[in-house]
This record gives structure tokens, sequence and C-alpha cells, in this order.
């Protein structure tokens, strides 16, 4: 069904998918599986940390009245070893030698670093030879009181963050579901893995890097495979996954040809964001709501999806954990030559390099929308304004990093 369609910028189509409410979950997690989840309420000290005076070093723990008036000869009369105590008192003329992180007798005051110190093992003394300028002891709650936030909301949880939190005893957080996502290839010239390559067939490329993509930006992927452009069929499966999933995704049969039924499905929906974008590739991006889920149709071109997917679908998922878009924007500049012009915006694959204060953009091989050979190595787009007229090499254009690269 040949229908027509008005672009709008990719600007306003990114608004849009922006403007879209998202009705967000939380679960409770172990915290040894939190890693990369994003917390959704604070994590509390559920005691002062340390929760024990803990020595900083090794040597020999003093008491105030011997903190002085050195070198002095001292009884040892015991040692503790991480993890141990010191149960009974410490006297003025006493010390015990310590590990670093072991418990502080009550009494002490200092310890000694040893290498500020003589053992006489035969005698059961050591000499001090010198003071500290501090007590090498640390107190307890010198990093957290009992009742004080460790982790404050909307963090991503990354190893260091999951040390800190077992440290606290808190094995148990509260963090933001991942979206779940469903990923729809289209197309009866679709082979699955393991097929034949034959005549006028392809093998379905955008399928498994979709979900790819979306594992590694936070979502949770049921792919449900590649079908047919049968419109009954694509119809039970599009309705099914809209039931079951906070993101649909599908690529190809979107334009307006006549097997392009995910094109007929949009604009038949709830509503309607956009069916057109002024931007090349991918240009028959759309993006509708049906039944309170938000659908995101890509262009089965493999470069116009790949763009699509960083441009609509990333900040997204991000959004869905109460993040930014990893993707950082920044003002490059144009290092090469690209000589096409274009009645839209062109997105272009490109690779970057730091120099000299300046973020130095080259177009990565070719721009067809077809073309995945540049995929594995383009780090960054760049966008190349519409115009009659070739730009010029050394020209500013905005520039988006792309992560995981």
């Amino acid at each position: 069904m040949l229908t027509r369609r008005t672009p709008i910028s990719i600007a306003a189509a990114q608004a849009k998918i922006q403007a879209v409410p998202l009705k967000t979950a939380t679960e409770l997690i172990p915290v040894q599986e939190a890693n990369h989840r994003v917390l959704a309420a604070p994590a509390v000290a559920p005691y002062d940390y340390p929760h024990f005076r803990r020595s900083g070093v090794d040597g020999y723990a003093i008491v105030a009245a011997d903190d002085g008036d050195f070198p002095q000869t001292l009884t040892v009369v015991g040692e503790v070893a991480a993890g141990d105590t010191w149960n009974r008192p410490l006297h003025p003329g006493e010390t015990v030698r310590i590990m670093t992180g072991a418990a502080v007798p009550t009494e002490a005051a200092t310890v000694i670093m040893i290498e500020k110190t003589r053992p006489n093992l035969a005698a059961g003394t050591v000499q001090i030879m010198a003071g500290e300028k501090h007590s090498n002891i640390t107190e307890v709650g010198t990093d957290f009181k009992r009742g004080e936030v460790v982790m404050a909301p909307d963090q991503e949880i990354n190893p260091g963050g999951i040390a800190a939190l077992i440290a606290f005893g808190i094995h148990e957080v509260i963090v933001y579901r991942r979206p779940r996502i469903a990923i729809i290839a289209t197309g009866s010239e679709l082979l699955a893995p393991g097929q034949p390559i034959a005549a006028g067939k392809i093998y379905n490329s955008n399928g498994p890097m979709l979900q790819r993509l979306v594992e590694e930006n936070g979502g949770e992927v049921d792919y449900l495979g590649q079908f047919p452009d049968e419109p009954d069929q694509l119809k039970r499966v599009l309705t099914q996954a809209i039931a079951s999933h906070e993101i649909v995704i599908t690529d190809g049969g979107v334009s307006v040809g006549d097997y392009d039924f995910i094109g007929d499905a949009a604009r038949q929906a709830d509503q309607l964001l956009f069916n057109k974008v002024k931007q090349r590739p991918g240009s028959v991006t759309t993006a509708f709501v049906q039944d309170n889920t938000l659908v995101l149709a890509l262009s089965g071109n493999p470069g116009a999806c790949f763009v699509g997917f960083y441009l609509y679908v990333e900040p997204l998922i991000r959004r869905y954990q109460h993040q930014a878009s990893r993707i950082q924007t920044v003002r490059g500049v144009l290092s090469a030559p690209y000589r096409k012009t274009n009645g839209f915006d062109r997105v272009l694959r490109c690779t970057y390099q730091f120099v000299d204060g300046q973020f130095k953009v080259y177009p990565n091989g070719t721009d067809r929308s077809g073309s995945l050979a540049n995929l594995q190595t383009t780090t960054c787009f760049c966008v190349i304004p519409h115009s009659t007229s070739p730009i010029a090499v050394g020209a500013e254009v905005v520039t988006w990093l792309l992560p995981f690269k």
C-alpha cells in the first residue's frame, strides 16, 4: 500500500521518543548478581564501618603513656593476626605485635610500624626506635556511620561497588528492572544460520546484531526469530510481542512497498510517533505506540539498522534504567573528503582521533545503507548536513562517539 509520509528531523524524532512516558519497575536481587545494574533505592550501612578499630600497618600497638621518649623497650605480651582480637587489658610498658587489618586493643593509642622497631625474640621484648606522625589506626565508623547512605540511587553498580556493598554486610539491593525487549526480523529473503546460500536470499545478520546491542546496553532480550513477509503471521507475532514486552524492535518491512506490513501496523497504531526521518541511511525508521508498548521499526538494511539503534533505541533502553545515553556528543572536524550531497542529513559511519584538543573525524569506507563491512570498525557517527554542494574538509560536524567500541 503506497502511502505518503511526512519526514521529520532526527532531533524531532528523538524528542518524540523521549516524550513517551515509561513505566519502570524495580526488583530485589543479590548483590553478587548486580554488576551493571542500576540502584533504585539507597543502600544504607547496617553498622559502622569499620566496626572495630583496625590497624593500617604491620607493627606494635602501644598505649598513650608509652608514645614518646624513644627509643624505649617494651614487653611483647601477645600477637593479634587479622581476624583475631585482644581480649585483655594492655598496660603501660606492654605491647602486642599486630598485623595489617587486625583489631587494635581498646587501650592502644598508636601502632608503630614494624620498620621502626627492633624485636628481641629471645627476651620477649621490642625496642621502639621512633614514633609516628599518625596513629595508624582506622577508628570505628571512619568511613561510614550506621544508617548512612553507602550508595545513592541511580548509580550503575560496578565490581568496586559490589565489593563496597558486601563489605557493609549488604547482600541484596533494589535495582531497576531491565526492559524486556522483543526483536523481530522480517523478510522472506532471510536465511537462518546453517542454510545454504541461495540466489535472492541473504543471511539474517540484523537480528543477532540487535540482540547483542540490546544486551550490552542493559535490555533483556527475547529474540523471537525471523519471519517471512506474510501479513497474518507477522500480525500475530507482533501482537503477541506487544502484549508481553516494554519495547518491540523490528527490522525490515517498514517502507511503503506491497510487502511492508510493519509500516501498515504503524499507520494503524494507537499513536504513530513518526514514520519517516530526514536522515540517510534509515529514512524509513518508524516508531509507534500500541497498547502502551513502544515499537521501533528499523530499516532492514544493516548500515541503517545499526545507525537507527544508536540514534533511537540506545537512549530509550538507558532511560528505563534512569541513566543517560552513553553516546557522547562532541564537535568534530571532518578530516578526510566526503563528496556526496544529500537532500537529508547524512549520518556517516566514521572513526576518530583526538589530536591537539580536537576530535578529527574520518569517513569509514562506504556509506551505503545496505553495507555492513564497516560496522566492526566504526567508532563514531558524524552528521553531514543536507546540502547541494559537498562539505569542505576541515568543516566542523556534530559527532556522536559510540560506546563499547
